[in-house]
């Protein structure tokens, strides 16, 4: 009897036993599956999480507005076509001076103008850069009309204008507009009296008003008497028609003695340190170099002026002027040449007052540059300009007066 109930008991724990065993493991086995679950669950979501973001930012680029061209397209069919069946004569017409000078000037302002392609977009070719500029100063047409013809934006045209124009008067000045030396005043001298029977004269000096547009500040001090505003250019010229002092920027009211007083022509004559000491006994007086102006400019131990015409002149004293008149016409003729190429000097620009300054100097460098390389000037390019203010003769004092009186009687007794 007692064997037969231990035999059920332990037959129920063994039961038991297995029972828990198996549950346990059913528990475990589970659980990695939860686990496995969970894994797989947990990828799906990040993997439609991804697909869902892919699929908004494809609807949002497919939304979104198209971008606008950075660039505006433009033709330059005139410069890359046209222009090269120029013949010589109209390049020269055009631009003012034959090719060959133009490539020399290229040569000239490569250092400074000509720029380099990016990986945005390809430079202005320095040629084209030139070409703008001085067909800008030749004809005065806008910025818009020059852009229009070169295929260009009116900012790349007014950008390459102004780094021209500042290259010209960096590298170019100094080569063909400058002081001259002894040497050279003496050959000027010389030249004056071979041509003109001038002694002792090296130049003729002469101004002329440039339009403007005018300035936001101070436009009553460049409102000229002729009722149109503008700035002064002052230059002498040599015996060869070639500027060698230019002085640009006075406003349009002040008077020709009052620009040159405010020169470094003034300072420097004055002083005595711009013209050597080299005198010639002329009819009792030691007369050194000098220049010639008309009436509205001070007399001066080196600065000769026609005598004032009262009615009552001496006979010695209308060949004086007679003789200074036909020397003075160097400079009236060298005047109309550089306006006659340059039409930015005749008419008003759509530039503000330091650009037209920059303007004008290049404008006296290139007419130096064309003027030594025998470039051709044609007379029909002289053209009709604002008509020029009229300045009063200027009431001198006795400094100059004995260098001018024995100069009259030299060409008196010269007849």
């Amino acid at each position: 009897m007692y064997s037969c109930v231990h035999f059920l008991l332990n037959s129920y724990k063994r039961k038991k036993r297995i029972d828990h065993d198996v549950k346990s493991a059913e528990e475990a086995e589970g659980s990695q599956a939860l686990v496995r679950n969970s894994s797989k669950k947990y990828v799906t979501l990040v993997r439609r999480g991804l697909q869902r973001r892919n699929r908004i930012l494809l609807a949002n680029a497919q939304k979104r507005r198209k971008v606008a061209l950075w660039k505006h397209l433009r033709s330059s069919e005139w410069w890359d076509n046209v222009l090269c069946d120029f013949s010589d004569s109209q390049w020269q017409r055009n631009f003012r001076m034959s090719r060959e000078t133009f490539e020399y000037l290229c040569a000239k302002v490569k250092p400074a103008i000509e720029r380099k392609d990016t990986a945005l977009r390809l430079c202005v070719p320095l040629q084209k850069r030139v070409g703008m500029a001085l067909w800008k100063l030749a004809t005065s047409s806008d910025y818009r009309t020059v852009g229009h013809l070169f295929g260009v934006g009116v900012t790349t045209v007014c950008r390459c204008l102004h780094e021209f124009c500042q290259a010209v008067n960096q590298i170019v000045l100094p080569e063909v507009l400058r002081t001259p030396t002894p040497e050279e005043l003496a050959d000027t001298a010389a030249l004056f009296e071979e041509r003109w029977g001038v002694a002792q004269c090296i130049g003729a000096i002469d101004s002329s008003h440039v339009p403007i547009i005018a300035p936001k500040e101070f436009h009553h001090d460049y409102f000229n008497s002729k009722d149109w505003h503008s700035i002064v250019l002052q230059a002498v010229v040599d015996g060869r028609g070639l500027f060698w002092d230019v002085s640009v920027g006075c406003p349009g009211s002040a008077c020709e003695a009052g620009v040159l007083r405010q020169s470094k022509l003034w300072t420097l004559a004055s002083s005595g340190a711009l013209f050597p000491g080299r005198t010639r006994r002329i009819c009792g007086e030691d007369v050194g170099y000098y220049i010639i102006g008309d009436s509205a400019y001070p007399l001066q131990n080196w600065l000769m002026k026609p005598f004032e015409d009262t009615g009552k002149l001496s006979a010695r004293q209308k060949r004086f002027n007679a003789k200074i008149g036909q020397a003075r016409s160097v400079a009236v003729n060298a005047f109309c040449r550089l306006k006659g190429r340059w039409k930015c000097l005749t008419k008003r620009n759509d530039c503000n007052v330091d650009v037209i300054k920059a303007m004008v100097l290049t404008c006296c460098v290139l007419h130096n540059l064309c003027e030594k390389r025998g470039e051709t000037f044609t007379e029909d390019w002289d053209g009709q300009e604002l008509q020029r203010p009229v300045n009063l003769p200027h009431r001198d004092g006795d400094e100059g007066s004995g260098v001018r009186n024995a100069l009259a009687q030299y060409f008196s007794s010269e007849q």
